[in-house]
């Protein structure tokens, strides 16, 4: 299983926050570059890459991050957070970003980001299913709606998208654990699909499990911030 830490960005800066709330936020890092430097020093070779002020706004914000981050890095980077036209999309990847992290536009214009998959390949995304009690959560996890996740999952994984990365807003930033019941829900339904893990990861113990049963990868951010990873511990993992 693969490890992809979690980096955030409000303002420029690397923060988290608790249940995807705005207003529960801690931050942790002035330098994102340094922060990914770090990760990319003990061997671990993926980035998530997060602008919330993006995911709030509508449109990318904080470019200079993706771009000090892909220009001084060797990371793959998937970055997420406003992309909602074709211009940013293309900046985003012109940027350096390997993959572009599409959530809200998949569920809000399904025919554009059918026609993103024809045209730059399915493989050019990760797709980010957000989930509050089963249902996909839009909007930097302001909005809810009742789109079943299973659904959503479905019907773009038959259009080719394999790399998904699903988080349980109720577990995330929470360090409570992740969602293991979900996850192998999950798993049973679509056993190709190269799952992510994401949200509530607490320990080298969630890994361990997260892997028996059957995820691809986790991304895992405020368990690294808090020290309840160790950085030794995610090498050694990896």
């Amino acid at each position: 299983m693969q490890i992809i830490p979690a980096i955030d960005i409000i303002e420029g800066k690397c923060v988290r926050l608790t249940e995807g709330d705005y207003a529960q936020k801690k931050i942790y890092n002035e330098n994102p570059l340094e922060v990914a430097k770090a990760f990319e020093g003990i061997g671990l070779m993926r980035l998530h890459l997060v602008d919330l002020d993006g995911a709030k706004a509508g449109e990318v914000v904080n470019w200079k991050v993706l771009e000090k981050i892909a220009n001084n890095t060797k990371l793959k980077i998937d970055f997420g957070g406003g992309i909602k036209t074709e211009a940013i999309l293309k900046t985003v990847l012109d940027t350096g970003a390997t993959y572009a992290t599409i959530g809200s536009l998949a569920v809000k214009n399904e025919l554009l980001f059918q026609e993103w998959i024809a045209r730059f390949g399915a493989n050019t995304f990760m797709l980010g299913a957000d989930v509050f009690e089963e249902k996909i959560a839009i909007g930097g996890w302001i909005e809810k709606t009742e789109i079943s996740v299973f659904d959503f999952m479905k019907s773009y994984i038959d259009r080719g998208v394999q790399q998904l990365f699903c988080t349980d807003i109720k577990k995330d930033g929470k360090l409570e654990g992740p969602s293991i019941e979900l996850y192998q829900k999950i798993i049973e339904k679509f056993p190709a699909l190269h799952l992510i893990a994401s949200g509530g990861v607490s320990s080298l113990d969630d890994l361990i499990e997260l892997e028996e049963i059957g995820c691809a990868a986790a991304i895992v951010g405020k368990a690294i911030y808090e020290n309840k990873i160790t950085i030794s511990e995610l090498a050694s993992f990896n």
